[in-house]
């Protein structure tokens, strides 16, 4: 047997359905089941049983992912070595982020880009339920996602804890204080995200804390559209403070603390805990989380000294 029947393999094992197992490899369905076949003539035995829930493995085909995983995790794991020592890393990298921080993105790709020029970054745009599918599908090797309060069945590094705030135009006459109570967003033009988007989760989850339901006169999931209407209108919102960091810095935009409960979330990075972690990943997290973290202080230091307010 050779890696390329290990890799068939265990990826049919994750997916059980053919189907899905070859778009992942990115291979024909025929060469799949060729490689298979291959594997149980070797073996001697039937690795799996084809049913309508899709394919299931046999006691044969269960020993023998225990066996085949640490395999392929110690191949991935002189990969990354070797990377290191020559410091040469190349490949490809499926990356999700969410809308909140691409300003960020921008300048993390810059950088990485930069300094791994071999590696091929595609990076799509989504909602934190969607990259946890896609992750677990293997369709994503890491995606960032604002932390659900259930647990997740993926392996998640937290990354950086960041305040929401209220949002207005600097014009704006409305009368807002240096802070503002959550039930007195009731008397503003208030627009947020729809419920399914996870910022609105968090604000959610802050207002019941309050005792008290939100009830925006709109709800936009495209936070750029968000912040062009905040900016140029009355609307009010409530959003990350990286995500409004360049309206603040030019002096379109100011911003309010909320008072008690404070409105928090938790950006995570998440993988899958049975595909190893590469090099190319976690330079990226790194350099990711660098940017992040000086955004967030910098966007920080412009609402607190005056500048956002």
């Amino acid at each position: 047997m050779d890696i390329r029947q290990i890799q068939y393999f265990v990826c049919l094992y994750e997916e059980g359905n053919v189907t899905r197992a070859a778009r992942r490899l990115n291979v024909v369905q025929s060469a799949l089941s060729m490689q298979l076949a291959r594997l149980e003539a070797e073996t001697g035995q039937k690795l799996f049983e084809r049913t309508s829930r899709g394919m299931v493995p046999t006691q044969a085909g269960r020993t023998l992912f225990g066996l085949f995983l640490p395999i392929l995790r110690d191949i991935a794991n002189a990969r990354e070595e070797i990377a290191r020592l020559g410091e040469d890393v190349s490949g490809e990298l499926r990356v999700g982020f969410l809308e909140s921080t691409t300003g960020v993105l921008s300048r993390a790709l810059a950088e990485y880009t930069e300094r791994h020029p071999r590696v091929v970054v595609r990076a799509i745009n989504g909602y934190s339920s969607f990259f946890i599918d896609q992750v677990t599908a293997g369709q994503l090797d890491i995606a960032l996602i604002n932390r659900p309060r259930q647990r997740l069945a993926l392996n998640a590094t937290p990354v950086h804890d960041e305040e929401m705030v209220v949002v207005a135009a600097a014009g704006n006459d409305l009368g807002l204080g240096r802070e503002i109570g959550m039930r007195d967003l009731a008397a503003y033009p208030l627009v947020v995200p729809s419920r399914q988007h996870g910022l609105r989760g968090v604000i959610d989850r802050h207002a019941n804390l309050a005792g008290i339901e939100l009830d925006p006169r709109l709800e936009i999931d495209a936070l750029s559209a968000i912040v062009e209407l905040v900016t140029h209108g009355r609307w009010v919102t409530i959003l990350p403070l990286i995500t409004v960091h360049h309206g603040l810095e030019s002096g379109a935009l100011r911003a309010y603390r909320l008072d008690a409960p404070h409105v928090t979330r938790s950006l995570t990075w998440i993988h899958h805990p049975r595909r190893a972690l590469g090099t190319a990943a976690a330079r990226f997290m790194e350099i990711f989380g660098q940017h992040l973290v000086e955004t967030a202080r910098a966007a920080a230091g412009l609402a607190h000294n005056g500048r956002g307010k």
